[in-house]
């Protein structure tokens, strides 16, 4: 095949990509959105004892949902197709996404974002494995880089939306989720069901009429097995994600109990601090795509120390200027960790698994950040400070770091550890 043919059968797949980059948003979108309307929520149930606590922990339910689910979901991935599970978890997406908006129940809100977690769990766990299926190993580093620049751009825009929806109507918010009825659309539209590995070998999708047995030969040879799952690779992956994914959230979650300690009270001040120095999120998936010819080693290795060192800084950190270059480092690590996450497990998955391996990736990611806090308060308990509790955690993270450096191959030759490959 000519470059120039690989060329623009590879333009076929952007409406693709957009489609799935801007899916993969909606599980984040569920947690993003909700953080302005937090205030708003607590006053309008104000005279129900338990709303101080209730509406947090009501933000942060899906989370719970998708740790638990998404492994199941990865199951029905690989069983009965990609394409028809995600548009039928994409409309339920919506439709408990705004149910809030006709509810009167703090109990019943609380239901319903517990029902979009199961949604959520299926985007999450299907978009990542499309991207597996749909490129090969550069297309999927593309994807993924657009989606680590494009992230950041819409919580930003989500963010300001949700205030004003706040500011109009207590459950104002809550219709924004509408925004999955034309990403629905899209789906029905431009994405297809994968029948193998071959169609992203070679840059092109099957003709939505004449999927037959002669493609799905091509794939894989006929009567050849799956072969076992990679259960060891995958436990790998599993307890590296863990680690990044509490590491990611230590900030997110604690950071603003950190500015304290050096003089930041005011919540309005820690916003207007951190708002540039989150940018940096973009220079970190900017970095993953300059080292994507390197090996997964240094890719992980790479975040981690930058998360490592970052939190590190932020717990020695004398006054504010120091903090905020810590931040900037902390950053653009997490700007990286999650596609370079998702590229070094895609490596270790075949057609036949990769539903069920990303399925445990979304769990393990969901079950890091809900022991992330946990984490945090223990070692704020050992230290008796939260930057104590963040120079540990950094101290950790930077340790992970040089056992993916030295595991690295030098070279472009895969490692054991971290660099196995398909290929």
């Amino acid at each position: 095949m000519s470059p120039l043919i690989a060329f623009f059968r590879r333009l076929r797949r952007i409406p693709q990509g957009i489609t799935i980059v801007t899916a993969a948003f909606l599980p984040i979108f569920a947690i993003v959105s909700m953080f302005p309307a937090v205030p708003a929520i607590v006053d309008h149930f104000a005279a129900d004892p338990g709303a101080k606590w209730k509406v947090p922990m009501m933000v942060s339910a899906p989370g719970l949902t998708i740790a638990l689910v998404a492994p199941f979901a990865g199951y029905f991935v690989d069983r009965f197709g990609r394409r028809p599970l995600l548009l039928g978890a994409t409309l339920l997406y919506g439709v408990f996404g705004c149910a809030p908006w006709f509810l009167s129940s703090l109990d019943a809100v609380f239901i319903s974002r517990l029902l979009l977690g199961f949604s959520e769990a299926a985007i999450l766990t299907i978009v990542n494995t499309l991207i597996g299926d749909y490129w090969d190993d550069t297309g999927r580093r593309d994807w993924l880089f657009l989606q680590g620049v494009v992230g950041p751009l819409l919580s930003a825009g989500v963010i300001l939306l949700s205030g004003f929806a706040s500011g109009a109507r207590w459950n104002g918010i809550f219709l924004i989720y509408a925004v999955a009825f034309p990403i629905f659309l899209a789906m029905l539209a431009f994405l297809y069901e994968p029948k193998g590995d071959a169609s992203a070998a070679l840059g092109v999708e099957p003709e939505p009429v004449a999927e037959t047995a002669a493609m799905a030969s091509e794939a894989q040879p006929a009567g050849a097995p799956a072969g076992p799952f990679p259960l060891a690779a995958m436990a790998l992956v599993g307890v590296t994600t863990l680690a990044a994914s509490a590491l990611y959230y230590v900030f997110i979650i604690s950071g603003s109990l950190a500015f304290r300690e050096v003089g930041v009270m005011s919540p309005q001040a820690i916003g207007k601090i951190t708002a540039l120095p989150s940018l940096a999120v973009v220079v970190g998936a900017l970095i993953f795509r300059l080292l994507s010819g390197r090996s997964n080693g240094v890719q992980l290795g790479t975040f981690f120390a930058m998360i490592g060192i970052g939190l590190a800084g932020i717990g020695l950190a004398p006054s504010i200027g120091w903090m905020i270059a810590a931040l900037v480092l902390q950053q653009a690590g997490a700007g990286m960790a999650v596609p370079a996450l998702i590229a070094w497990t895609q490596t270790k998955l075949p057609f036949a698994h990769r539903g069920r391996g990303m399925g445990i990736w979304t769990a393990c990611f969901f079950f890091g950040q809900f022991s992330s806090p946990w984490l945090v308060h223990q070692a704020n308990l050992g230290t008796g400070t939260m930057q104590g509790a963040f120079l540990i955690m950094g101290v950790l993270g930077t340790i992970v770091a040089v056992i993916a450096f030295v595991s690295a191959p030098r070279g472009r030759r895969p490692s054991p550890l971290f660099n196995e490959t398909l290929a």
